[in-house]
Formats: structure tokens, sequence, C-alpha cells
């Protein structure tokens, strides 16, 4: 008998090992306070199992304490925790005792825990284990049978996010789904042709969701797009009585238009359930949350923080009130963005019907903040920030600059520009091979020769090139902070001569993002580099100046190529506009595909345009330039 009371004690020893200390046979725990202890620490911990295991109706407990901690856990995973201390027992006998407890219980998303106190009825058989008498009142006194508990959650309203002028970005605006019930469509790819030319998606996408929605989900709501109301009333009438396709209607928040600012300022909608798996319980099913872009970047911000109940549920469904409140909701901290609501509305106009990926960044060279980031429709992704290209010839700015760096060259200095430049076995060519001969710097950059440029920059130390890029604020060492992410270029030293020919006109490894151009071109302008910024309280400090001397030699080059040169199509425009075109060759095709720049500025404005296989910047690029400056305020 003595061995067996022994046994019993060790077993109850490693149920609560680590939680009540070390335990020997010569505890004086007594053995229901052990017990009681045990199934409490199995509840904290969701381990169902062990807490059902320690009653006295096993399977029944398992279902309700399973339910119950996943209700506090908000669809986190192990989201909810409880701390459990038995405080007293009390009505001992030899086979029964009752064992009052407090609860401790920490919630995802919960700014306090939920604290209450309770009571374990326990029994025991005689020389037999101690064990919980099993109701639902064992987890909370007020839980009878049948009953349940509920998180509710109360989302505060979404603070504002506001353009440089302080104005909101984002109102509540009607939308309308559009989609189809698989069953009930008679004609999927007619359907599909006549959705897709009035909605402007992609028809096959349509027939293809549709088509393996058929089998597994076929009286489902298959949602294809959401639309501004404004937007589905012109095509109402031809897409409203197809068979199977179907409306719904909704409010959400939304930009001033479809285009504005699309891929930097994201979008608001329900949390995703990725979103709420990785939110520690910070979002819940059916908060409002930035799926993408600042919006999301800005979230925690934005969203503030919810208020929290535990509710209780009747048996019949019904609210039984509530158990506890973890504070009322408190509102977001809105954020004003450096954007230029006018700015930004002619960039956006700017790229419309442009079919390639293409972009349009504008910046202050006086503050370093961005004013305006537009994408083209078919952009994959926020290409004006992240994108990372070959710059091809307005990477001449950065060779000039090195060029300019030791004051033995200036604008007026003497320069060759041959048709074709042959280095190390390898022949480089101006566009049509195109021969100036002799010729003064400015001449060769206004005119874009590359043999010139070629010459000038394998004259140059292998770090010439990505000293230059620094000092103009931008290659890879540029220290930017912004709540999204966006690339600074990319300059390495060449390991060639060859390689320092390519880099010298902005082909062979150098890489940058129509940001990262237009900051260059700001620097030109302001004479010194700055960080860029979107967030109106984030502005950076601005850099060293670069030598008077540099800045009036670029700012004539670049003068000039507006002036007399390559993008003699923006003379005319009011403001002295000064720039740089480029036309970057990519891949292996002969003859080989174009990426088309135009960086420039005209007072207070820089800006880069890129268009994604757009051949010559004459083509699409300084077209772009040229309807942009013509619709920004001067």
């Amino acid at each position: 008998m003595r061995q067996r009371r022994l046994e019993a004690v060790l077993a109850a020893c490693s149920l609560v090992a680590g939680l009540l200390g070390a335990c020997t046979s010569g505890s004086s725990t007594p053995k229901e306070t052990v017990s009681a202890q045990a199934f409490l620490d199995a509840v904290g911990r969701g381990d169902y199992a062990r807490a059902g295991a320690a009653t006295t109706d096993q399977t029944a407990a398992i279902d309700v304490v399973h339910a119950f901690v996943d209700a506090l856990a908000v669809g986190q995973p192990h989201g909810a925790s409880g701390k459990f201390a038995v405080t007293e027992v009390t009505g001992r006998t030899d086979t029964a005792a009752v064992a009052q407890y407090s609860a401790t219980w920490t919630m995802p998303g919960a700014t306090q825990p939920w604290v209450y106190s309770g009571a374990l009825p326990m029994t025991r058989a005689a020389d037999g284990p101690w064990k919980v008498v099993w109701s639902a009142s064992d987890l909370h006194p007020q839980l009878g049978t049948g009953a349940s508990i509920v998180m509710a959650r109360t989302q505060p309203a979404r603070a504002s996010l506001a353009d440089a002028a302080g104005a909101d970005l984002f109102a509540s605006t009607g939308v309308v789904t559009v989609g189809m019930v698989p069953s009930q469509v008679t004609d999927l790819v007619g359907e599909a042709a006549i959705l897709g030319a009035a909605l402007a998606i992609s028809a096959q996408d349509i027939v293809d969701e549709v088509f393996a929605a058929q089998s597994t989900r076929p009286d489902d709501f298959i949602e294809l797009v959401t639309v501004r109301r404004t937007d589905y009333e012109p095509v109402r009438n031809a897409i409203y009585d197809l068979p199977g396709v179907q409306f719904r209607t909704d409010e959400r928040l939304l930009a001033p238009s479809a285009t504005f600012a699309r891929q930097l300022l994201g979008t608001v909608g329900p949390a995703t359930k990725q979103l709420i798996d990785n939110s520690n319980g910070r979002l819940g099913i059916g908060d409002e949350t930035g799926l993408a872009g600042l919006q999301r970047a800005l979230d925690i911000q934005l969203s503030g923080t919810p208020g929290l109940q535990v509710q209780l549920v009747n048996p019949d469904g019904t609210p039984g009130g509530p158990l506890g409140t973890f504070g009322s909701p408190k509102p977001g901290q809105p954020v004003q963005l450096t954007l230029d609501r006018a700015t930004q509305i002619a960039a956006d106009a700017a790229l419309t019907g442009v079919a390639q990926e293409a972009s349009l960044v504008a910046v202050q060279p006086s503050t370093g903040r961005i004013l305006a980031v537009a994408n083209s429709a078919s952009a994959s992704g926020d290409i004006g920030l992240e994108g990372q290209y070959p710059p091809g010839s307005t990477f001449k700015i950065v060779t000039a600059t090195a060029a300019l760096a030791d004051g033995t060259r200036t604008p007026a200095t003497p320069i060759a520009c041959p048709g074709t430049l042959p280095i190390n076995g390898r022949v480089y060519e101006n566009q049509d091979q195109f021969d100036l001969g002799p010729v003064d710097l400015r001449t060769a950059f206004a005119r874009s020769c590359n043999t010139s440029f070629i010459a000038l920059g394998t004259s140059l130390p292998t770090s010439a090139l990505p000293d230059a890029a620094k000092v103009l604020g931008v290659g890879g060492t540029a220290d930017w902070s912004l709540p999204v992410d966006a690339f600074s270029g990319s300059v390495p030293a060449a390991d060639t001569a060859n390689r320092q020919a390519e880099n010298s006109i902005g082909q062979g490894n150098v890489l940058m993002s129509p940001l990262a151009l237009a900051m260059a071109a700001a620097a030109v302008q302001s004479g010194r580099p700055i960080g860029p910024s979107l967030v109106a309280a984030d502005q950076h400090t601005p850099g060293p100046a670069l030598p008077a001397a540099t800045v009036a030699a670029l700012q004539d080059m670049m003068r000039a190529v507006v002036a007399s040169g390559t993008a003699s199509q923006l003379a005319a425009l009011p403001g002295e506009v000064s720039g740089k075109t480029g036309t970057a060759e990519y891949g292996t095709d002969t003859p080989p595909r174009s990426h088309s720049w135009f960086v420039g500025y005209r007072g207070d404005l820089a800006f880069c345009i890129f268009v994604a296989d757009g051949k010559s910047a004459g083509t699409l690029a300084i077209p772009i330039a040229r309807t942009f400056l013509q619709a920004v305020p001067l």
C-alpha cells in the first residue's frame, strides 16, 4: 500500500513539474491541490487531453476546454495562455473538496489580462486519484452547461492618410464586387468576354477561375473584381443580366481615383487569414486593415487598438452579457505624407494609356520630399521606388560628376566624339554610329555621345563612379529611411576596363530606380544630396554640398540637353527645363531591346520617367515628360 501511495505522489508531481517547483515524496501539498493545479495548468497551456483526463468526464471536458481556449485565442494558434493558482481548499472530506483558484489569462491583442476567480469541485473514489468534477463552470463560474464564450472586438475608426496639404487621401467610397456562381452560368466563354471588356479584366482569367470552381464550389459566389460604383454604373446595363453574374455592394476607404498613387498608397480591406495569423492578435476576422503599400506599412499607426470583451453566449445562441472588458477602442494616429495632390494627378495622367510598365517619380530638391509616385496600369508593383534597371545614358550625370571632380574639366573642355571606339577587342558605338568629331564636353553630354563618355570614364579610377554616385546621394550607400521598400541604386567598382566602359554609359552592371535618378537630378538642382522622405515629419538633413564649380557645370550641361540636345522637344515648355535622356539596352535580342528614360528638373521639381521596353527616350519618355510638365503648376 505504501508503495502505491508513493507512486501516486510521484505521478502527480510529474504533471506540475516546473509550475509548482520541485516535488518529493515528502511534499506537504495536499493531493487534491496537486490534482486541481494539474487540471488548471493543462487548461492554461491548451493541453486539452491532459485537462480532460484530470476530470470525471474526459470527452465532454476536452471539447469545452478546447472551445473556451480557442475563443480566447481569437484565431491565433496557441494565442491565449492562462496562469492559475489554487488559493484555498474548502469543504474537504475523504472523498470530496472544493479548490478555489485565481485565473489570469493573457490574450492576443489585449493590452491587459483577464483576471477572475473560480472554484473546482473535487472528488475521488476510495484510495483513488483526485479528479475535477466536470462541468463548464469549472472554467468560469458563469459558464453554464451548453453556454460558451466569444471574444468581441470593436475596431476604432481608421486614422487618415493625408497629402502634403493635410487633406485626407482616403474616403469611404461605394464599391461593387462582381462575381459569378458557376452552376448558374450558361455560356462561360461568352460571358467572360463581355465582363472582361466591360471591367477591363482578363476574360481568360475569368474562364480559368470559374471553370476551376465548377466541380468544387458550383454554388459559391466566385469573386472576380471589385470596382468603384462610379466605374460600375456606366457598364451596368451590359453585364447586369448575364446568367450567373451577381453583384455585392459595399463601402471601402479608397484614394481619390483608381490610379492615384495606386501602388504606393495601397488599399484598405478585410484582413486576410495570413495577415491575421501573423498579427499576434492585433487583427481579427472582419477587421479592416491595410493590404498593401503605405496603408499596410503604416497600419499599426493608422488602425489604432481595438477594444476587446469576453462575452457569454447562452446555450440558445443569444448574448449572455460581458464577462470581462479590456479597454475601449483607441483610435490610430493620422499620418501626413509628402505627396502633392496636383503633382500626383499630373503624373498619373501622363502615364494614362501607356501599355508598357512605366513609372514617373517627382521629388522636391530643396527638401527631398517625394511629391508623386505614378506607375502604369501594367506595372508589376511599385517600380518607381523598387525598380532595378540599367539607367543608360541618364547615368552620364554620374560619369560627368566623376570627371569634373578634380576641377581640371569644364563644359568647354575639348573631347572627341567618334562614331565608334575600340577597347580591348570590343567596339563601342554611338546610336547609328553618329560622329560629331571634336566637340566640347557640353555638346558631348547634350547629344549623348557614348564614345566620349566611354573614353572619359575609362580614364578615371575604378572608384570614381561609385564615389560620384555617393556624392549625388545614390548608388547603394545612400542612407534612406522610408516606410516602404525603395532601391537607391547600385554602382559597383568595375573589375575590367570593358566593364568600366559599359558602366560609364549606364550599361554594364550599374542599376538605378526611377526614384534614385530623380534624387540625383535633385542633387544637381539644389547643389547637395538629401535623402527622400514620404512622411512629412521624417524629412532628412541635407548631405555635404557639391563643389560649386561642379554644380554649375552639371546644370549648364543638363540645360543644354533641352536647349539644343536630345530633349529639344521640351525646349518650348514654360519655365527652364533641364535634364538628361537615356536609352538602356538589355537582353540578348538582335537588335537589342531597350528601356526609355528621361530625368530632369524645373525649378524646385525634379523628376524621372522610365518606360520598360520603351525604345529610345524620344519615343515615349520625352512625350510623357512634356505631358507631365504641361500639367504641373509652375
